[in-house]
């Protein structure tokens, strides 16, 4: 059986033989890939991975760059093989469709001849130009993640009417407002439901993705299919005497839709219970303003939450981490006292899973799929999440309106978890338990296989 992935990134086998730095997102696709491999001798798949490229790695007077690799599978000592077809794309900007990539994949399915297209994600124009120039629909599989037509929906997450409005100097020169950007999401939107109209069949792992599948193409076969997480995250489990107590931890807060904001209107509130408390988030600060060149690169965003923080008097309170790889994800969950997700929407986000695994206590925004995977009052606490995530309206100050009632209720789901440390510790065994399940590497491998068995 030949199997082509489509993928959003370079796998790090792959990233390595090209002499670029492994990508530390979607690691769960590396994970399963590992899995692919050490068990292709029993099930017969035979792998291949296409990925964009930046142009420049791709040779003069070539469409695509091809390769083998040789990779670890997991055993002792065992090794097999996959081929790798890196195309150009310019995934900076994912709004635009370029046709010609239409007929570079063509030629590349002809080259793997695939029995089985397995798209990961439609987040990218790629998607839409492998479901428009595979031929066989009934054999193509996407993979539902992130969906960008919520996200557009969603994007501004209650930020004031004034904040969207207004735009830097970076915004300007980068045509990059909140506003553009929401459009860009739009936009990716209208590809991603036309590649989900053209699939045959559809992976998904949540009751809110699948609604959306069936809404985009009642046609389809819908499979449910969890995924296996990085894996760092597998063994080590959070210990209360060792963490920073009343830390509280956010994978990432780059842009709005993951709700940064709310956490730190709801921070002052928890304050006056907790005056030790403090936010760690991982990536890279957008608030910093200390050189003339990051006063030049702040983003809309990035200035609202300066207001925030001086507004509300948290300076010192917020500590942003940088890029993390796998380990130091790891080790900063195991360290924090509390992990958040406060996003307006998520399908079923891995940050999550992985703080479950590692049992360390989640309170989350109950937006999405997340209660598909994550249950309130069992695995943790659950709070409502935004009503429209839409821009609040009306002149009133910041965090009026529905900015502050979500944040209002993020602040008392972190308090309550806090208040019972008997009640933490067996939400944490919960969650670790239902993770463990969900994120099953063996099982999760076998139902991959029985998928595409069930395809052929």
């Amino acid at each position: 059986m030949k199997v082509l992935w489509l993928c959003n990134m370079v796998l790090p086998a792959a990233a390595r033989e090209l002499g670029m730095e492994a990508s530390v997102k979607e690691g769960w696709v590396s994970g399963m890939a590992g899995a692919v491999l050490a068990g292709c001798h029993e099930s017969g798949i035979r792998l291949s991975v296409a990925f964009p490229l930046p142009g420049h790695m791709i040779g003069p007077g070539q469409e695509f760059r091809a390769g083998t690799v040789d990779a670890e599978t997991g055993g002792a000592g065992e090794r097999a093989s996959f081929s790798y077809y890196g195309f150009p794309e310019d995934v900076g900007h994912a709004e635009k469709y370029d046709g010609r990539l239409e007929h570079v994949l063509e030629k590349i399915v002809s080259i793997a001849e695939p029995d089985i297209v397995h798209c990961f994600g439609t987040e990218f124009p790629h998607t839409l130009a492998m479901c428009r120039a595979f031929p066989r629909k009934d054999r193509l599989l996407l993979g539902l993640q992130g969906l960008c037509t919520p996200i557009a929906e969603h994007y501004y997450a209650d930020l004031p009417e004034r904040t969207v409005r207004r735009a830097t100097l970076r915004d300007r020169l980068k045509r990059d407002s909140l506003r553009r950007q929401r459009e860009k999401f739009a936009l990716r939107g209208v590809m991603e439901r036309e590649a989900v109209g053209l699939a045959g069949n559809i992976t998904g792992r949540t009751r809110w993705d699948r609604m959306y599948a069936r809404e985009w193409n009642p046609r389809a076969r819908y499979f449910e299919m969890n995924e296996s997480l990085r894996p760092e995250f597998y063994g080590p489990v959070w210990d209360p005497e060792a963490c920073e107590p009343h830390s509280i931890f956010l994978s990432q807060g780059d842009y709005p839709l993951k709700g940064l904001h709310y956490m730190l209107r709801a921070l002052r509130i928890i304050l006056a219970v907790y005056p030790e408390a403090k936010l760690y988030v991982a990536g890279n600060s957008l608030v910093a303003y200390g050189t003339w060149k990051e006063k030049l690169k702040i983003s809309g965003y990035g200035r609202f939450l300066r207001e925030m923080l001086t507004g509300l008097g948290l300076e010192g309170r917020g500590c942003f981490l940088g890029k993390l790889d796998a380990g130091q994800m790891r080790d900063r969950y195991l360290k924090c006292g509390l992990f958040v997700c406060c996003s307006a929407v998520e399908n079923s986000p891995n940050s999550l899973g992985e703080a479950m695994l590692l049992g360390v206590p989640c309170v989350s925004a109950d937006v999405g799929g997340i209660s598909s995977i994550f249950t309130g009052g069992v695995d943790g606490i659950l709070y409502r999440g935004s009503d429209h995530g839409g821009a609040s309206g009306g002149p009133g100050t910041e965090g009026a309106g529905e900015l502050g009632a979500v944040s209002g209720r993020l602040a008392e789901a972190v308090l309550e978890m806090w208040r019972d440390s008997r009640k933490r510790d067996e939400y944490c065994r919960n969650a670790r338990k239902h993770a463990l399940k969900t994120h099953d590497r063996d099982r999760n491998y076998q139902k991959l296989v029985e998928i595409y068995e069930e395809i052929l």
